[in-house]
């Protein structure tokens, strides 16, 4: 998709820093604070934003409530329901959909009929494609629902994660402030030059993806018969790849269990590539927005860094409960936030 490529993210690097920085000004410093909520509405903001700019407002609602309805559908049951079965947590999930759907519709046909389109992700969508066309609207509304969600869902998951290690590693913190402390005073001036700087905080997002990869199971289907770690696997079958357990394969990377950000800096360390390093998948399955995630997490990092120290409540049990329903998250995470300054 042309409004998610790496180009397009770049132009817009200024937009998304705005948003980040916006979360650690807000953070309240000096108490213990359940941290996850506002990361996801930070992430949902910025993430609805870049699809739709000035009609993010009208959307972000029917968004934040698309991604409850996902969130509700995947609580663990007493009952296994087969697939047809309209359970209330379906029946929820598809008013979401089409709430969402109803907000969209006449905005994808005012944008049309003024034949002002837009330069976000819904702008790209709507215009025609030089070998095919323009999309059908019902393919435009069908799309962007699931795309939405995803803009800020795995993300929110991940930054859980990297700013749990910020406080449990502040060494790794303090050199992430010190990069960090090269960026504009005004976010909105951070532009991609800026963004490719950041070498450690990007090596910390993709330490803490490898570690706690949001997506921990994926699954892919098998097109041909073939053989498999000594296994005949048949044509149909389904596979389950664990990129949790992959990325701690000594042989891909080195002292697996520890955390270690320098691994990434140089070419001996973990290699960034398909088969090896799993946490945005691989292949014609791999996700389309990484390079927005990425942007958003490393941002996200580094201004939050730049701002605070962070640590963990006092006591001898985490204050935290892993989940592995949908992704792996930190949910119930608390941490607290003291100024820099």
């Amino acid at each position: 998709m042309r409004g998610l490529r790496a180009q397009a993210v770049a132009a817009r690097t200024g937009e998304i820093a705005t948003g980040v920085a916006r979360f650690a000004d807000c953070w309240p410093t000096g108490q213990d604070v359940e941290i996850l909520p506002p990361v996801r509405r930070t992430l949902a903001e910025v993430g609805v934003r870049y699809l739709f700019s000035e009609d993010a407002p009208t959307l972000l609602p029917f968004a934040s409530r698309l991604f409850l309805a996902r969130e509700v559908l995947v609580r663990p049951s007493r009952w296994v329901w087969p697939r047809w079965a309209p359970t209330p947590a379906r029946r929820f999930r598809t008013r979401q959909q089409v709430a969402f759907t109803d907000a969209l519709r006449p905005i994808v046909r005012r944008r049309r009929s003024s034949g002002r389109l837009g330069d976000d992700v819904l702008g790209q969508m709507l215009r025609p494609s030089s070998r095919h066309g323009p999309l059908p609207d019902e393919a435009v509304l069908d799309t962007l629902p699931g795309i939405t969600v995803a803009t800020f869902e795995t993300p929110s998951r991940a930054a859980g994660w990297i700013l749990l290690q910020l406080a449990r590693h502040p060494q790794a913190a303090d050199r992430v402030a010190a990069e960090a402390a090269l960026l504009p005073a005004d976010p909105a001036a951070t532009t991609s030059t800026h963004l490719d700087s950041l070498h450690y905080t990007q090596a910390v997002v993709r330490e803490v993806l490898r570690l706690h990869p949001p997506s921990w199971l994926l699954t892919r289907h098998v097109r041909r018969r073939t053989q498999l770690a000594g296994y005949t696997i048949d044509a149909g079958s389904t596979v389950l790849v664990c990129p949790y357990t992959a990325h701690r394969d000594a042989r891909e990377h080195p002292e697996p269990d520890r955390f270690q950000p320098e691994r990434w800096l140089d070419d001996t360390g973990s290699p960034a590539e398909p088969g090896a390093f799993l946490s945005f998948g691989t292949g014609p399955h791999g996700c389309e927005g990484v390079a927005l995630a990425m942007a958003m997490l490393t941002l996200l990092t580094a201004q939050t860094a730049r701002r605070h120290h962070l640590s963990e409540p006092p006591g001898p049990e985490p204050g935290y409960q892993v989940t592995t329903f949908e992704g792996l998250a930190t949910v119930g995470l608390r941490l607290r936030a003291t100024s820099r300054s």
